[in-house]
């Protein structure tokens, strides 16, 4: 039981239309990043779909996924190959930029570092946080590594079994 709310709003009072709308201010980052992304389609495109999606024009999507690609610090040049061409951290940020281009206020992290090796999760961390700090970004990170949660997370809530049995500042849980 409980409420969410976005921008003000609680979600669970939505109807059926104005919840599919203000889905568009969330979006999903999961632990695999190579099964988030079509093998078959070049990176650059996958991102500027989620733009082609919202009616923006062909030309200012591709242009605006090679501007993401260097956000998330890959390069624009890169939109043009596979995801196979690339090791899982670049593909984590692959998947963080096709996130951003729904300009979400809301990034909810489902595991998101967890399948990356230690020194790649502390730069995808890193970059996580410089996003949530440069766009004013939310982010809900869910992980079972509290190390992590603690660096990346001003609140916590501990669950168990489906329940949340803590409650709290990070420095405090």
């Amino acid at each position: 039981a409980g409420s969410m709310l976005l921008n003000g709003v609680d979600l669970a009072s939505l109807e059926k239309e104005e919840l599919r709308k203000s889905r568009r201010h969330m979006q999903m980052i999961f632990q695999d990043p190579y099964a988030s992304l079509n093998p078959r389609m070049a990176v650059g495109r996958a991102i500027a779909e989620v733009m082609l999606v919202r009616g923006v024009p062909a030309v200012e999507a591709t242009a605006r996924a090679g501007q993401l690609l260097e956000e998330v610090g890959l390069q624009a040049e890169d939109g043009t190959r596979m995801p196979g061409a690339f090791s899982g951290g670049q593909r984590q940020r692959i998947v963080i930029a096709r996130a951003l281009a729904a300009d979400p206020h809301l990034l909810i992290c489902d595991e998101a570092v967890a399948a990356l090796d230690v020194s790649v999760q502390a730069q995808v961390l890193n970059l996580l946080n410089e996003l949530k700090a440069r766009r004013g970004l939310s982010l809900l990170f869910i992980s079972h590594d509290l190390s992590v949660v603690r660096y990346m997370c001003d609140r916590i809530a501990v669950m168990n079994q489906g329940r949340i049995v803590e409650v709290g500042e990070a420095q405090e849980v």
